[in-house]
């Protein structure tokens, strides 16, 4: 599998908003903040997608999600969470490594329609992000 921005982050090379990290997972804030505490799962072991992913990386991932949404939680007090995971180009895939979006929501972010899922990546500055972050991290 070729290089991904994801694998850039794990390494180190691109720099990011830690939330958690195992030998397995790496989780960051997802620099759009679709909505406050938005993060990222992403597996260590690149895999495209889905289908590609073998059954030990998913058991990481599903070990992990729960750890990761808690903390989520337990920082913001969302009244939901989202946990949506995209295959494919046709499927709104934009990187191709396997990837879990955790994006709290909280009722005001109701639109008439549904959620906005509009992004925040220029009202959220570096400052705010790591306030975001610090906070999570404080519930793991």
């Amino acid at each position: 599998m070729s290089e991904t921005i994801f694998s850039k982050i794990i390494d180190g090379d691109i720099p990011s908003y830690k939330i958690y990290e195992n030998d397995y997972v790496y989780a960051f804030l997802d620099i759009s903040q679709v909505s406050k505490g938005h993060t990222l799962l992403i597996p260590k072991k690149a895999s495209p997608n889905i289908y590609e992913t073998d059954p030990e990386t998913m058991k990481h991932i599903a070990e992990a999600l729960p750890i990761v949404a808690n903390a989520i939680k337990k920082a913001f007090n969302p009244d939901g969470l989202n946990i949506i995971q995209n295959n494919g180009e046709y499927a709104s895939q934009s990187v191709f490594h396997i990837h879990f979006h955790l994006i709290p929501r909280y009722k005001e972010d109701i639109d008439g329609f549904g959620y906005i899922w509009n992004t925040n990546e220029d009202k959220i500055d570096d400052n705010k992000k790591a306030e975001i972050q610090s906070l999570i991290q404080a519930q793991l």
